[in-house]
């Protein structure tokens, strides 16, 4: 999934700056907390790695993708029959996603193609129906949702994101969607997926490495990748606007306003030893805010930096930030 802040391309530098620090020996005996999760990307990077992942994100689309990815650990059996049976239904003709998120329904919403509305609609209402009834366990309900979203998201008509659909159905969203397996590591550990605030988590978890990857612009997640929380929601409200919008949730991490007190109120009441945060350089916390908030609570590293191209769902010219590449940090406090 082509997503704003993911660290697909920074997961192994990351992995080996903690090991190198923490001592890769000891990470099998550790607790790893992702507390911004996203995509999931580092959680799954540390699953195999670590005594325990605790992954959480106030997203719902993000907490099924990690439902999934780190919280699944066992094999499921007969799943790609399911995954089967799910592309080979008829067409329903009337659910919501086609009516409200394509053309075709006279929505003027153009999201995606007719068809792949009504399949979305189809494969959705089929996985809640087995789910009411009983006929797939808790890990497959969340396993054939995150497939879902995965192959939805691949044949979406947008610039990456949700905020606004193209005018023209482009050439990857005119493919037909197929329903692919959203496949995840077994392993023998056993995993926590939340779905909550941050920094009211924060106060009923403990371990040894949090890692932080908060929102650092105004951009809020929840607005740039609402379709993808109706999908997974798929209730019953009234789209607004042009773009279909729902209401979302909006972070204190986007508000510049804010950012700092809740920044220093989570790293006060976190109850983990190593805290590694990414940053980059274009965030609304500047790097003295902080070295002043990290400094006050335990044994402060001065941030190592990468540099990687940027996420860009516009044209370059249409951007504050014009910069084709940007610097991620990465600042490492162990705590008192």
């Amino acid at each position: 999934m082509n997503y704003i802040g993911s660290k697909l391309k920074l997961s192994s530098w990351i992995e080996n700056e903690i090991a190198s620090y923490v001592g890769r020996n000891n990470l099998k005996d550790l607790t790893f907390c992702d507390l911004f999760a996203g995509t999931g990307i580092v959680g799954r990077t540390f699953k195999n790695k670590v005594a325990k992942v605790i992954s959480n994100d106030i997203e719902e689309y993000s907490y099924i993708l990690n439902r999934n990815y780190i919280e699944n650990s066992s094999l499921i059996y007969d799943k790609e029959n399911y995954i089967n049976e799910l592309n080979n239904l008829p067409l329903v003709e009337d659910g919501f996603i086609y009516q409200n998120y394509c053309m075709g329904s006279g929505s003027e919403r153009q999201y995606f193609s007719d068809y792949n509305g009504k399949k979305i609609d189809t494969i959705r209402q089929k996985i809640e129906e087995w789910k009411i009834n009983n006929i797939i366990t808790d890990d497959l309900y969340y396993f054939l949702l995150a497939s879902l979203l995965e192959s939805a998201d691949k044949v979406a008509n947008t610039a990456s994101v949700y905020g606004a659909f193209l005018k023209h159905i482009k050439k990857s969203a005119s493919k037909d969607l197929v329903l692919e397996s959203a496949e995840f590591e077994i392993t023998n550990n056993m995993n926590d997926v939340y779905n909550c605030d941050a920094n009211e988590l924060i106060k009923k978890i403990k371990g040894d490495i949090l890692y932080l990857d908060p929102p650092y612009n105004q951009r809020q997640y929840g607005a740039n990748y609402h379709l993808l929380n109706t999908i997974i929601k798929y209730d019953d409200f009234i789209p607004r606007g042009k773009t279909g919008m729902r209401d979302y949730n909006k972070s204190l991490y986007c508000s510049k306003k804010e950012v700092y007190t809740s920044f220093e109120e989570l790293i006060k009441n976190a109850d983990f030893k190593y805290i590694f945060l990414s940053y980059n350089n274009e965030g609304l916390m500047s790097l003295d805010d902080i070295n002043s908030i990290m400094r006050t609570y335990g044994k402060y590293i001065p941030d190592t930096r990468q540099t990687y191209s940027r996420f860009k769902a516009d044209k370059t010219e249409n951007r504050n930030h014009k910069a084709v590449n940007t610097f991620e940090y990465l600042h490492i406090l162990e705590k008192n």
